[in-house]
C-alpha cells in the first residue's frame, strides 16, 4: 500500500488510520484526499453515532445537512462488504448525492452493501472509533481534530 493511500484521523478519542481504496472508489478517494488537503475535516464532529452500527462525520454544520462546496459524486457502488471497520460515504436518498460525509461501521451492516460507496477500511485505531460518543444527535460530540493523508 502506497503511503498516500492512508488517511489518519486524529480524533478526540485517539488516532484512526484508514487504508484508502481507490481500486473500489477512485472518485470518492480523490475527493476525500482533496478535502483533507484543504483542511475541510479538521474540527468536524461525529454528529450521528449509533451503537452497534456506525459513526458518521463530515458535515461542516455538525448536523448531517451539509457538504463541501464541490458537486456531489456519482455513486461507485461495489460488492465490498460493510463490516466492522469499513469506511463508506453517507448520502441522501439520491444514490448520486455523496459529497463529504462518511461513516465508519462498528459492526456488520451488510444491508448497506451495493447501496453505499465503500472507500476504505480502518487498519489501526478501531478501538478509538469504538470510544466515540454515541447519540443522534450527539451531545458534546467527539470530533476530528486533524485529518492527514500520507
Amino acid at each position: 500500500m502506497a503511503n498516500n493511500e492512508k488517511l489518519t484521523l486524529e480524533t478526540t478519542k485517539g488516532n484512526v488510520v484508514i487504508e484508502l481504496r481507490p481500486d473500489l472508489a477512485p472518485k470518492h478517494v480523490e475527493r476525500i484526499k482533496q478535502l483533507v488537503t484543504e483542511g475541510f475535516y479538521d474540527g468536524i464532529v461525529f454528529h450521528r453515532v449509533i451503537d452497534g452500527f456506525m459513526a458518521q462525520t463530515g458535515c461542516p454544520h455538525g448536523t448531517g445537512t451539509g457538504g463541501s462546496s464541490y458537486p456531489n459524486l456519482p455513486a461507485e457502488f461495489t460488492s465490498e462488504p460493510h463490516v466492522r471497520g469499513t469506511a463508506s460515504m453517507a448520502r441522501a436518498q439520491n444514490p448520486n448525492s455523496a459529497n463529504s460525509q462518511f461513516f465508519i461501521c462498528f459492526d456488520d451492516a451488510r444491508f448497506l452493501d451495493k447501496n453505499y460507496t465503500v472507500w476504505g477500511k480502518v487498519i489501526e485505531g478501531m478501538e478509538n472509533v469504538d470510544k466515540i460518543k454515541k447519540g443522534e444527535p450527539v451531545q458534546n460530540p467527539d470530533k476530528i481534530v486533524k485529518a492527514t493523508v500520507g
